[in-house]
C-alpha cells in the first residue's frame, strides 16, 4: 500500500507564507498533486504536477502557489505564499499512476482520479 505523508503545516498571518512537503518514498508516480478542504466545504483541487514538471494551478491560487516536485526524493512540494484566510483548511498531496490531465479553465482537478492520498496537514490563515 502506497503511502504518502504531508508535513510542513502550521499557522500563520495573512501574507505570510508556507511550505508543505509530501514524501513518497518507494513508488513513482506519473502525477502528484495538492488538494485542500475547509471545514463543512467540499475536497477541492490546488494543482498538480506531472514526472515532466508540467503544472496545473486552480485560478484561486494561481501567481500565489507554487508546487514543485523532486523526482530523485519522490517529494512534491507546495510553496504558498501571499496567504490569506481563505486559504485555511486541510491540505492533502495525492497521487495518480496515470498522467495529470490539463486543466485550461483552471477549475483544479479533480480529486476522484487520485487513488492514493495522505492523511493531511493543517493550514491556519489569520487576518
Amino acid at each position: 500500500q502506497a503511502q504518502l505523508v504531508e508535513s510542513g503545516g502550521g499557522s500563520v498571518q495573512a501574507g505570510g507564507s508556507l511550505r508543505l512537503s509530501c514524501a513518497a518514498p518507494g513508488y513513482r508516480y506519473y502525477c502528484m498533486g495538492w488538494f485542500r478542504q475547509a471545514p463543512g466545504k467540499e475536497r477541492e483541487g490546488v494543482g498538480t504536477v506531472d514526472t515532466d514538471g508540467t503544472t496545473t494551478y486552480a485560478n484561486s491560487v494561481k501567481g500565489r502557489f507554487t508546487i514543485s516536485k523532486d523526482n530523485a526524493q519522490n517529494t512534491l512540494y507546495l510553496q504558498m505564499n501571499s496567504l490569506k484566510p481563505e486559504d485555511t483548511a486541510m491540505y492533502y498531496c495525492a497521487a495518480n499512476t496515470g498522467w495529470c490531465a490539463t486543466d485550461i479553465a483552471g477549475t483544479g482537478p479533480n480529486p476522484a482520479i487520485f487513488g492514493y492520498w495522505g492523511q493531511g496537514t493543517q493550514v491556519t490563515v489569520s487576518s
